[in-house]
This record gives structure tokens, C-alpha cells and sequence, in this order.
């Protein structure tokens, strides 16, 4: 499991750009104007041999009592009842300031990790010029370069090292659960998760039993159904009553997407009465970020209308249309309609996650797909393709040898998909293509 990173403090001290350093994408939005980030957030980071989820926030202000600064600050709220440490970052070259202060204040009321960093730090003595930092009272202070680069490592250290030691977070211990396929249901708040749960495990031939997770996280139930062991991880709050953020983490969107990670197959559960929204799209994004295999089910198909239906069929179309692969099912969990051909789709899923497919048979679809349809000549290169293997599995992995192969094209490598997910059946799972160009021996030797 990954721990999740939080990312705090007012507006413009530079949290986007250190949630970009972190996740080594650019998937938030970085400009020199403040206010700019609203909504949290989620990226997968790694540093070294530290893997997390890093959270981006909006400018923070506690006291903040109307307009778009107050939904900001609940939304920062959250970020912070859902992560296991917080970084508190502050603008070096500023300085302090009276809303650092609030922020840290807010914090301290925390019993949460907490790691104060100062960001812009390049080229400042870090003994004089941060020393008014310390008055905040979260310990030391870590001058970083977010825009450099510099100091990252040894943030994420400081910061994650404390929970690694704990042994909750890093590789998970597959060997007591060989044989079970862990299944995750994941989607929005209210989409019917619980619901559907708690119908298969109202079932006849489900033998069940509770098992709590481990401290916030989802909580697992394991069951047999057909003489298969299935672990399902539940996404949708299931937990005991009374906890201090308990209405906060329903709507957790961590919880999900940590369920994901330790996932072998995923039921992403959309909502007839709503189609698809911008956070099915982020799930469904991350499911296939992650390379997990992946069915798709409706839920509340009864509640609808034949215009609503259509509706629906042309979201899923239009803002799901990387997940094709996935098999899609429109069911009711609330009267048990249509559950029957989802155990069948995700057991179809599993099976072509753990595909494994020999060498000969992948070089020889490959040659016949090149016969039948050559790579495009780009200039005075045209690629040639030699052989193929598989590289890995869960999500398969195969990989192409040959000449020149960095002029593949995308669309001739979705054509070579279509024909390997052809012959192997991989209907349910994400299928990744590396090509691997062979070494000229004779290009470091003189004439």
C-alpha cells in the first residue's frame, strides 16, 4: 500500500510545481498567480525506492468564511483527514507571514505527521535567512527548490521514511493469497458499492466472513464463489462509526485509488441516473495508469429511461473511450439483475492479466502482422521488426525487437494491439508494447 502525501499552504508558495516535481508529470497547472489551484489534486509519485500518493491543494485559509476561498479551504480539509503526512510548505524569499501562522496552528491541532518546507530556497543561506520559520512550531525546516529540483530527495525521505518503518506501507506479501483474485470496487460516493456487496454476499453460494483493514484502510472481504477465492476490497466507507473524519472519508478519493493499487482486477461502478462524470474519468484514468485490469458495470440501469440509456451508452463512448478493452455490464444491484455476467467478465479479466504467451507464437503474429501491414517509412528509416516476447504480466507486456523501431508510430502500434489482443483473447486488461532497438555493433568502430 502507498501512503498519501499532502501538499499545503497559502496561495502561491509554489505547491503545484512541488506536486509536478513529485509525480514527474504536469498534470497540475503552474502559473505566478495565486488562487490558481481550487480542487485537490492525485498523482502516483516515486523518489528512489519511496513510492506515495501525492495530493495537490488550493491556497489554504482556515478562517476563510464565504465565497470560492471557503470551498478551498474544505477541500483542503479533506486532503488533510485523508493523508498519512502533510507538507506544510512556505515561500522562502517572502518570508512569514500572519496566514502561515494560521495554517500552522491548524495543524499542530493535528495528530497527523506533519513537515515544514520552504520552497524557493535556491541560493539562500539556509542558517540566517529561514530561521523565522521556526517560530511556527512543526520542528525543522526543509529548504527546497521545487522549480530546481533541489532538496526533493531528501523531503520525501524525511517525510516517508517514519511510515515505511512501520511496516503498513511498501510491497505487499502476495504469498498468503495465492490463488485469490483481489477484486476492488471502485467509484463515486452513492454510486451503489455498498449496495452491491452486500448482494453478493446476501447470496446462497457465497461463504463470507468480515475482515477489518489495517488502520484507515478499506476493508476487505473475502468470500468463495464457483471454487474461486475472491478478496474484495471495499471502497465505500464501510467502516465503524464514530471516527473523527468519518464524513470526510466517504467521499475519500484516496481510499479508491489505494484499493486500486492493490488490486488485481477493478469493477468500476458508474451511476445510470448520472452517466459519466469528470471523476469516473479520473478513476478510470488512474485504473489505467495503474494497469489494472478493469469491467465496467452501470449500476441503476432499472431507475432509467430508454433516453437516458442512450445517454449513458454515448458518455461511456465519448469520455471513457481508452478503457474499450473493458467488457461493460448494465445491471441493478439493488434488485440483483445482471450480476451473474460480471463474475464471468472479471474472471475473464483476471485470466488475461496473467496471460502468459510464448515466444514463438508472439514472433510469429508479429511477422504475419507485418506482412499483412507494414510500418510507414519515416524519411530514410523504415522500422523492421524482428521479434517479440513477453516482458511481464498483470497488466501483459510485450515487447518488440528490431531496427529503427523509435519511428514506430502510434497507430501502427494500436494496429499490432489489435492483433495480439485477437489472438490471446485479452479482452479486460491493458496491454503495453515496448519496443526495444537493437545496437548497431558497428557504430563506435572506424572505417
Amino acid at each position: 500500500m502507498k501512503p498519501v502525501m499532502a501538499l499545503v499552504g497559502r496561495p502561491n508558495v509554489g505547491k503545484s510545481t512541488l506536486f509536478n516535481r513529485l509525480t514527474q508529470s504536469r498534470d497540475a497547472i503552474v502559473a505566478d498567480f495565486p488562487g490558481l489551484t481550487r480542487d485537490r489534486h492525485y498523482g502516483q509519485g516515486k523518489q528512489g525506492s519511496f513510492e506515495f500518493i501525492a495530493v495537490d491543494t488550493g491556497g489554504f485559509e482556515p478562517d476563510a468564511s464565504a465565497g470560492i476561498y471557503q470551498e478551498m479551504a474544505k477541500q483542503t480539509q479533506q486532503a488533510v483527514a485523508e493523508a498519512d503526512v502533510v507538507i506544510f510548505v512556505v515561500d522562502a524569499r517572502e518570508g512569514l507571514s500572519a496566514q502561515d501562522h494560521d495554517i500552522a496552528n491548524f495543524l499542530r491541532k493535528l495528530s497527523k505527521p506533519c513537515v515544514l518546507t520552504a520552497n524557493k530556497a535556491e541560493g539562500m543561506q539556509q542558517g540566517v535567512q529561514l530561521s523565522e520559520f521556526y517560530e511556527l512550531g512543526l520542528g525543522e525546516v526543509h529548504p527546497v527548490s521545487a522549480a530546481h529540483g533541489q532538496g526533493i530527495r531528501s523531503l520525501v525521505e524525511v517525510a516517508l521514511q517514519p511510515l515505511y518503518d512501520t511496516g503498513l506501507y511498501g510491497e505487499e506479501d502476495d504469498t498468503s493469497t495465492e490463488g485469490t483474485i483481489k477484486l476492488a470496487v471502485a467509484g463515486r460516493p452513492n454510486v451503489g458499492k455498498s449496495t452491491l456487496i452486500n448482494t453478493w454476499l446476501g447470496e446462497e453460494r457465497l461463504v463470507a466472513f468480515d475482515q477489518p483493514g489495517t488502520t484507515r484502510d478499506a476493508i476487505s472481504v473475502p468470500f468463495e464463489r464457483g471454487g474461486q477465492r475472491y478478496e474484495v476490497i471495499d471502497t465505500a466507507g464501510l467502516r465503524r462509526k464514530g471516527r473523527v473524519f468519518e464524513a470526510i472519508e466517504k467521499f475519500s478519493v484516496v481510499k479508491t485509488l489505494q484499493a486500486i493499487e492493490s488490486a488485481n482486477v477493478v469493477l468500476l461502478l458508474l451511476d445510470a441516473t448520472q452517466g459519466v462524470t469528470d471523476q469516473d474519468a479520473h478513476i478510470a484514468g488512474f485504473v489505467l495508469e495503474s494497469g489494472r485490469a478493469v469491467v465496467l458495470a452501470v449500476n441503476k440501469w432499472d431507475a432509467v429511461d430508454a433516453y437516458q440509456r442512450e445517454l449513458v451508452h454515448r458518455s461511456i463512448e465519448a469520455r471513457l473511450a481508452f478503457l474499450k478493452f473493458a467488457a461493460i455490464h448494465l445491471i441493478s444491484a439493488k434488485k440483483r439483475q445482471g450480476l451473474g455476467p460480471v463474475w464471468a467478465s472479471i474472471a475473464q479479466a483476471h485470466r488475461a492479466a496473467t496471460c502468459k504467451m510464448s515466444t514463438p507464437v508472439l514472433t510469429r503474429l508479429l511477422l504475419e502482422a507485418v506482412q499483412f501491414q507494414s510500418p510507414q517509412r519515416a524519411g530514410m528509416f523504415r522500422p523492421k521488426l524482428r521479434y517479440a516476447h513477453q516482458g511481464g504480466m498483470n497488466p501483459p507486456v510485450i515487447i518488440i525487437h528490431g531496427n529503427s523501431l523509435e519511428h514506430v508510430g502510434a497507430s501502427y502500434k494500436r494496429y499490432l494491439e489489435g492483433r495480439f489482443r485477437k489472438a490471446f483473447n485479452l479482452e479486460g486488461t491493458p496491454l503495453r508494447i515496448e519496443m526495444k532497438t537493437s545496437e548497431n555493433p558497428y557504430k563506435n568502430k572506424a572505417d
